[in-house]
């Protein structure tokens, strides 16, 4: 089962993709006024224009920049990774976000090839020649080898147990790493991983260099990857500039700046693009997306594999009563939600699955908008003058769409069955921190996150034995179809495992099952080239800004 690739391809190669696409090519002269946060050289200009050629300002719906030292960029979630980990660094693998139309694949990074031994529990990595870190340092076997190293063991003199908290959740059973020749590398795994390309595809490479210089606390004030991009200034909370990385070993990126701020508030997203601000934003409100659109800027959705639920928990009441779990689901009305509030930038979720994912089956599809079957199943728990909750919800970041407005309405469909939901809104960095270490903060009953099988350690992660199953709610036969999963080497055979999980998970409703994100985002008309896979993640490597 040899995984390779052609000779040295390029990172994310040009494609066409079949997204839904709005361009109109009004013009937007008359915009002139730069702003204050962007007034580097090559910022965005009115109307998304360019003072300097090659300047890409991202407005993110992140609080402040995401942290700088490889896997630590999720501490802002998946956008995190998308706009800074995926930059500045490369794993050993990769998703292809080339085409549009079809669940990007895994393929190869820093690693040209890879093949397991027969019984899946250790895997061979042939790496990628002629690659250096930002800081000149060679990438070889022993390069990563200190990787792996940092991220998961305890005696190694670089390990760094933030970094290990934060992002080694997914690699938590590499058993060693072994530099077998300079350009060969053997993992070893506690048991049988027939997954790991995939859950390595966020495990990002450091300059050893670089770390041994500054230490582990001092590496992310000056990151040295082998990315697309390279560091160049950061101001916490205003902005980060990136550099493109003219020896980048799949090809230097089209633009030469790339700038990300950090804005949380819809509203003000929106408005830094109109102004010019910035000529990319992450999640419009949705009811901003006809006037963008008219007034020349590119929408652009597509499914990718997110979900948008609530996790209870289950080891208390009510949640502790699998009729109030499936009320609650069958007392909110999704479509309403999503032709109403999100515009249609979303998709009912009827089951735990996302439908851009490999083990969707329509069949699995349960919940529907029934609120007299929700009033009977809380009646049959015994509830029959209602029930209370607490809910935890973040009030932006990556992947939570809009969350205030979501949750009020679900709280007011909720609410018209005899479920009484008191929403208590915090910041989306504190509750990852929270949520990594298995816990809903503020003794909440429940906890809104956006969350993803996008890589397939998680769903063990999230619904069978790791520490981040916040909901208490475990079914032996889940665990052990997720165990056979991880022991089936074949990925069609897997896909069909995760689709019996899922019928199972969906019909005992550990989460309110809400809604599937169409990853709505705008770009200014004079921003081309990109491609909006079907993913959290995106290439930025091909985007010009004419």
């Amino acid at each position: 089962m040899a995984h390779t690739a052609p000779p040295t391809p390029p990172p994310f190669p040009a494609a066409t993709g079949t997204t839904r696409r709005n361009v109109l090519l009004a013009s937007l002269a008359g915009f002139s006024t730069l702003a204050a946060a962007c007034s580097a050289p090559g910022a965005a200009s009115e109307g998304g224009g360019s003072e300097g050629a090659g300047t890409l300002v991202i407005g993110m719906t992140a609080s402040d920049i995401p942290l700088l030292d490889t896997g630590m960029a999720q501490n802002e979630g998946y956008e995190g990774l998308r706009f800074v980990a995926n930059q500045l660094y490369d794993g050993l693998t990769r998703f292809d976000l080339t085409d549009g139309s079809v669940i990007p694949p895994v393929v190869p990074g820093l690693a040209e090839s890879w093949e397991p031994n027969e019984t899946g529990d250790s895997w061979t990595f042939t790496l990628r020649q002629g690659v250096s870190f930002h800081d000149g340092t060679p990438w070889n076997a022993d390069a990563a080898v200190f990787n792996l190293r940092r991220y998961t063991d305890p005696s190694f003199e670089f390990f760094y147990q933030e970094l290990n908290g934060q992002a080694g959740l997914s690699i938590a059973g590499i058993a060693a790493a072994t530099a077998v020749d300079e350009h060969t590398l053997r993992i070893d795994c506690a048991g049988p991983w027939a997954y790991l390309p995939s859950d390595l595809t966020t495990v990002y490479m450091g300059s050893p260099t670089a770390i041994q210089e500054a230490g582990n606390d001092g590496f992310g004030q000056e990151p040295v990857g082998t990315g697309p991009f390279t560091f160049v200034s950061v101001e916490r909370g205003q902005s980060l500039q990136l550099a493109a990385n003219a020896d980048y070993w799949g090809g230097a990126p089209v633009v030469d700046t790339l700038i990300l701020r950090p804005i949380p508030d819809t509203t003000t997203r929106v408005a830094a693009l109109r102004s010019g601000e910035v000529n990319w934003i992450e999640v419009p409100p949705p009811d901003d997306v006809p006037s963008l659109e008219q007034a020349g800027f590119q929408v652009e959705t597509n499914s990718y594999d997110h979900v948008w639920p609530w996790c209870f928990d289950t080891t208390q009441a009510p949640w502790n009563d699998v009729r109030v779990r499936q009320a609650a689901n069958y007392a909110i009305n999704r479509q309403s939600l999503c032709d109403n509030v999100l515009q249609g930038t979303a998709e009912p979720a009827l089951q735990v699955c996302p439908k851009a994912n490999a083990a969707y089956r329509a069949e699995n599809d349960l919940y529907g908008y029934d609120p007299d079957r929700a009033r009977q199943l809380l009646a049959d728990a015994g509830y029959v003058g209602g029930v209370t909750a607490t809910l935890s919800y973040p009030t932006s970041g990556s992947g939570n769409m809009i969350p205030g407005p979501m949750n009020e309405a679900l709280q007011r469909d909720l609410a018209a069955v005899g479920i009484d939901v008191e929403l208590q809104p915090i910041e989306w960095a504190s509750m990852l921190t929270d949520y990594f270490v298995g816990n809903i903060p503020g003794g909440a009953s429940a906890i809104n996150i956006s969350l993803s099988f996008q890589q397939e350690g998680f769903w063990n992660n999230w619904l069978g034995t790791g520490v981040t199953n916040v909901t208490g709610w475990h079914d032996p036969q889940v665990e052990a179809l997720f165990q056979q999963a991880k022991e089936t080497l074949d990925e069609a055979g897997r896909s069909d495992l995760y689709a019996q999980a899922s019928a199972i998970i969906t019909e005992q409703a550990p989460w309110l099952f809400v809604v599937n994100d169409r990853n709505p985002r705008v770009l200014a008309a004079n921003v081309q080239g990109f491609v909006e896979p079907q993913s959290w993640f995106v290439d930025v490597t091909d985007v010009s800004v004419e």
